[in-house]
C-alpha cells in the first residue's frame, strides 16, 4: 500500500498527469493519452491484486483470531467440567484455534443451555453437558428458555450405564433375588435419587414401572447425600453411575444388584443387567455430550465432530477417561441425533406417566 501512495513498485505512481517539465505539445498529448490508458489498466490490475491480497490477509487473520467457547452449564469440578478441561487443549490443537471454557451454572443446566441456544450459529460456541438438557429438560420444565430444536447434536463424548446399588444390610445380592424376595414376602422399599426430575429419578420411575415393585422415591439435593444415605442404610436402593460408587462397592459398603446397560459392564462382570434379570429391553444411559446452536452449518458440525472424535481416540485421553469410569464414544452427529430423539420420547413418557415435577 505504501508503494501505491509513493508511486513505487509495479503500480504506477501517476494516473493521467502530464510527464516532464513545460507545456505538452499536441503529439505529446496523443502519446500521453495512449500512455494514460495503459497506465490506468495497469493501475486497476494492481489495485485488484492488492485488494485480493488484503481480503486474503483479513480472512487469514479472522481464522487465526477465532475462538471456540465451550459453555459448561454447571459449576467447575463437576463431571461435565472435568471432561471439558480434559479435551480443551487437545481440541485447540486439532482445530488450530484457542478453546475457552465458560462455566454458566444454574437451574439444572438450563441457563447455560439457553445461552448456547441463543448464540450465533457460526461454530464459535458449543454446549458440553449431560444430554438430559435435550432429552429430559424440555419435557420436565413448562417454561424452559429454549427447546430441544434449538440445540444441534454434535457428538456424545461418553455414554455410561447406571448401577443399581443397595446397602449391605439388604438380604438380596442381585435384582432377581430382590424381586423373588419381594414376591414371597412383600415389604416397602425406598429408592434414592439426586433430585426430582434428574436422570437417576427417572431411571427409578422406569424401574418401578418395569418391575411393578412398591417403591417410595426419596429425592436428595445432589448425588453425594443420596450415595451416603444408601451406603448408611437409610434407603434401600439407588441408581447412579459406576464411577461415583466404585470405591464403595470395592470396600463392601455397597453392593451392585444390576446394571442398566444391555451388556454387563467390564468393571462388574459378575453383576447381571436389569434386562437379563427378567425385564427384557430395559436400559438407561447417562451421556456427556456436545451440542451447537440450531442453524450451525452442517459442515461446521461435522468439522467439530471430527476434531472431538480425534481427541477421544488419543491414548492418554482414553486412559484418563477410563480412569474416571467413562468409555470414550464420539458417535457421528446423525447417529447421536437419532439417539437423542429416542431418549426424548422415552423420558417424556416416563415424566407424563409418573407425573414427575421438578424441584
Amino acid at each position: 500500500m505504501n508503494n501505491l501512495r509513493q508511486g513505487g513498485g509495479s503500480c504506477p505512481g501517476t494516473w493521467g498527469r502530464e510527464q516532464g517539465p513545460g507545456a505538452p505539445t499536441k503529439n505529446d498529448r496523443r502519446r500521453h493519452m495512449s500512455f494514460d490508458r495503459a497506465t490506468r489498466r495497469q493501475a486497476f490490475t494492481c489495485l485488484a491484486g492488492v485488494a485480493l491480497a488484503a481480503s486474503g490477509l483479513a480472512q487469514a487473520q479472522t481464522a487465526t483470531e477465532r475462538t471456540l467457547r465451550i459453555v459448561v452449564p454447571f459449576a467447575p469440578g463437576g463431571g461435565s467440567d472435568v471432561l471439558a478441561r480434559l479435551i480443551q487443549l487437545r481440541l485447540a490443537e486439532s482445530l488450530k484455534m484457542p478453546v475457552l471454557i465458560d462455566n454458566r451454572p444454574g437451574a439444572g443446566g438450563t441457563l447455560g443451555a439457553a445461552a448456547v441456544a441463543k448464540s450465533a450459529p457460526d461454530g464459535s460456541v458449543v454446549l458440553l453437558a449431560d444430554a438430559s438438557v435435550a432429552t429430559i429438560s424440555p419435557s420436565l420444565y413448562q417454561k424452559l428458555p429454549y427447546t430441544a430444536r434449538d440445540l444441534v447434536p454434535v457428538t456424545s463424548l461418553a455414554q455410561f450405564a447406571n448401577v443399581l446399588v443397595a446397602p449391605t444390610r439388604l438380604p438380596a445380592n442381585t435384582l432377581a433375588e430382590l424381586v423373588a424376595q419381594q414376591k414371597a414376602r412383600p415389604s416397602p422399599l425406598s429408592i434414592a435419587s439426586s433430585g426430582n426430575g434428574t436422570s437417576t429419578h427417572l431411571t427409578a420411575e422406569l424401574f418401578k414401572a418395569a418391575t411393578g415393585l412398591p417403591i417410595t422415591h426419596v429425592p436428595y439435593k445432589g448425588a453425594g447425600p443420596a450415595i451416603n444415605d444408601t451406603a448408611g442404610g437409610q434407603v434401600d436402593l439407588l441408581f447412579t453411575g459406576y464411577a461415583t460408587v466404585s470405591q464403595l462397592i470395592r470396600s463392601g459398603r455397597l453392593k451392585a444388584l444390576a446394571v442398566t446397560s444391555l451388556q454387563r459392564l467390564p468393571e462388574l462382570p459378575q453383576v447381571p443387567t436389569v434386562a437379563e434379570s427378567g425385564f427384557p429391553g430395559f436400559e438407561s444411559w447417562i451421556s456427556q455430550a456436545v451440542f451447537a446452536p440450531a442453524g450451525t452449518p452442517r459442515d461446521t458440525v461435522h468439522k467439530l465432530h471430527s476434531a472431538i472424535a480425534a481427541v477421544l481416540r488419543q491414548p492418554d485421553v482414553v486412559e484418563r477417561m477410563r480412569g474416571l469410569g467413562l468409555e470414550p464414544f464420539g458417535n457421528p452427529p446423525e447417529e447421536f441425533a437419532a439417539w437423542i430423539d429416542a431418549q426424548s420420547r422415552l423420558w417424556a413418557g416416563v415424566i407424563r406417566d409418573a407425573n414427575v415435577k421438578p424441584d
